[in-house]
Order: structure tokens, then sequence, then C-alpha cells
């Protein structure tokens, strides 16, 4: 990650990791692609100003760039799962570390579809979400929770 002369986190760095351990904590750990993506959000912004665009219009261009195909969240989605569908087995609070753990296994659903950072508000999330509901579903079953 880039890092100023203190050894802190850039400004998109630190964003980008603090969305990250929230939505898609897999990816905590890959410091290289948060180090690309907050490199490539910085020079986005730089790049607009340098064009004379509004420091409003370059952050926006900046966090499309660092947020890019990762606002479809399937850590997210399957803790929506589970607080919805799951709560009287798995509750509230440990949701969040249950869908950490079955995320791995999960592949097998998500991979039937085509995600983007649109995916939620398109048709096919429910259909998602219903494959989703059965496999935590056998899953308890299977590992008798």
């Amino acid at each position: 990650m880039k890092k100023n002369q203190n050894n802190e986190l850039s400004y998109y760095g630190l964003s980008l990791l603090s969305y990250l351990k929230e939505s898609h904590p897999q990816l905590v750990s890959d410091t290289d692609f948060v180090r690309l993506r907050a490199d490539a959000a910085a020079e986005a912004y730089s790049n607009a100003i340098k064009e004379g665009e509004t420091h409003l219009v370059a952050e926006e261009l900046a966090n499309h760039v660092l947020f890019k195909d990762l606002l479809f969240s399937k850590y997210d989605t399957l803790v929506n799962v589970l607080w919805n569908e799951f709560s009287d087995i798995i509750p509230q609070n440990k949701a969040k570390e249950f869908a950490e753990r079955i995320l791995p296994e999960s592949d097998s659903v998500f991979s039937k579809y085509i995600l983007s950072d649109e995916f939620e508000s398109s048709k096919e999330y429910d259909k998602l979400y219903t494959e989703l509901t059965g496999f935590i579903s056998l899953w308890l079953e299977e590992n008798e929770l």
C-alpha cells in the first residue's frame, strides 16, 4: 500500500481497507491489491484535477476506480441471508463469523452467476438468495448445527 513519510496508509488505502474489512474480509490481507487500487484511485483523482474537474468530481472518479467490482459482496449477501432466514439458528452477532467460515464453500453457488456491482438490483439476485438459503440449510444439516 502506498505509504506516506510517516509509514501510514494513504487516504485511499485506508478507505479501501476499511471497506474490505466490512464487506470483503477475504481480501484484507491482499496488500498488493489494496496498494494497486489505492494508487490507481489517487492517480484518477490527480488526473481529474489536472483536467480541470472539481474536487467533488475528482473524488467520485477516484472512488469509482477504488471500489470497482467490489460493490456487490458475496460475504454481505451471506450475512443478509443468515440474518433474514437463520437468525433462530445463527444469532445475528455470530452471522459475520459464520459467513466468513462458509464463504469458500458457497463459491459453488455464486459461480453460477455473473456478479457485478449492480447484481443486487438484478432479477437474478432473488434466485441467488434462494439458492444460498438452500445451501446454508443443507450445510447446517450436514454439519449438525
